[in-house]
């Protein structure tokens, strides 16, 4: 197939058009790329097979009619979205795909890539949903080692135990450099806004030059703390100012509609638990070259706290010590219609939440337009109650 940019793509945005370049720039290259949808996908074996890796999650309503074509109008708009690329040939990151991995995290994704297989050749990872060792573990290293196999099979290559290694280690390396952006929020004021720091994310996962990459995040990070030393803050110092997580899956399309409106609000996003959060960025791979490099990578992956895991006892472990670490004073649970696990989950968050004396607020969106006024209105009152309950603090000091 000529390395031509599919018909659709003049509808993007510039700021993705710039990504959708440098796929075909990969491509020219004579790369090869794997597409991904969820952190659950060991990175460590699609950089250790020399493949380029690149999120394939819908995020815009546009291709959403498409999709229902083939899909129930019901389904979560991040399956429907992601299907839809595909069938339009609207998106150059699906297009360019030499191979497609999903995993089995919701009954709409499993059975979504029965279709998509007609489309695009597909390996499926199997995921246990017991979050224990003693029943889970065996399992999910057979599955692992088996997608390991279907790339060497698929690309007629070899994945070496040294080149498993090395892989691990630069995952490692590029991981807890992540972590490093989200530790930010620490500071007071925060050294980085929440919306700076949810693009900064996202965006890397469209780069493709992995030095380059870590180059990026370590200027961003001695940037934010050089001008915070230096009293050059992003928001204004604010004893009042609310702190807020938020959490969540495949969210990222609503920001418009959410995080870039509770910031506008007077509020300071310091950290992001969920799927593509903390959580998964400070859990790194174990490095012992002694042992098995596929059962390492598959004890660092079953420890992923997705709503798919029942009882999900880990993620809420993890929250609260968010909560603690980051001093927040909120927690915002953004689920997508349909999402039933996340949205379900979220009734065990508010519970803790109010263990630790904090609110929640809980927001149920989609991709497409019509309910900003109501969320704003939400998120204003949300962000108001809290700023009231601070300044009622600081006066009884």
């Amino acid at each position: 197939m000529a390395n031509e940019l599919p018909k659709n793509f003049e509808e993007f945005a510039d700021a993705r058009r710039a990504g959708f370049l440098k796929m075909k720039e990969v491509k020219d290259q004579g790369k090869q790329v794997c597409g991904m949808f969820c952190q659950y996908t060991p990175a460590e074996i699609i950089h250790a097979a020399g493949l380029k890796q690149v999120a394939l999650c819908g995020r815009s309503h546009l291709p959403i009619k498409t999709a229902e074509t083939r899909l129930p109008a019901n389904l979560c708009p991040l399956i429907k979205a992601s299907f839809g690329h595909v069938l339009e040939d609207s998106c150059p990151f699906a297009y360019f795909s030499d191979i497609v991995v999903g995993e089995t995290t919701c009954d709409g994704k499993k059975k979504m890539y029965e279709l998509l297989g007609e489309y695009k050749p597909m390996q499926v990872i199997h995921l246990p949903n017991v979050p224990d060792y003693d029943r889970s573990l065996e399992m999910w290293v057979s599955e692992v080692r088996k997608f390991k196999e279907g790339l060497e099979e698929h690309f007629h290559i070899t994945i070496t135990d040294d080149m498993l290694n090395a892989s691990i280690v630069w995952n490692n390396k590029l991981r807890t450099q992540q972590a490093r952006l989200y530790e930010l929020g620490k500071y007071d004021p925060p050294a980085v806004t929440g919306v700076v720091m949810n693009d900064v994310t996202d965006g890397l996962q469209f780069m493709f030059d992995d030095e380059a990459k870590y180059e990026k995040i370590s200027s961003i990070i001695e940037e934010c703390e050089k001008n915070w030393k230096e009293g050059k803050y992003p928001v204004e110092p604010d004893p009042t100012r609310p702190r807020l997580i938020v959490s969540g899956g495949g969210y990222v399309a609503t920001n418009e509609k959410t995080i870039n409106v509770m910031e506008e609000l007077g509020a300071s996003i310091v950290c992001y638990e969920g799927c593509c959060g903390i959580s998964s960025l400070r859990r790194t791979v174990d490095e012992d070259t002694s042992r098995d490099p596929i059962v390492r990578i598959a004890e660092k992956y079953l420890e992923v706290p997705c709503a798919v895991v029942s009882p999900n006892t880990r993620r809420m472990e993890q929250v609260a010590d968010t909560i603690d670490e980051w001093k927040a004073d909120g927690y915002v649970s953004i689920t997508l219609h349909s999402c039933n696990p996340f949205a379900i989950e979220t009734e065990n968050l508010r519970r803790l939440c109010e263990s630790k004396g904090i609110p929640l607020l809980h927001i149920q969106t989609d991709f497409t337009p019509g309910d900003e006024a109501q969320i704003r209105t939400r998120i204003e009152a949300f962000i108001e109650m809290i700023r009231e309950s601070k300044k009622e603090a600081l006066t009884h000091e």
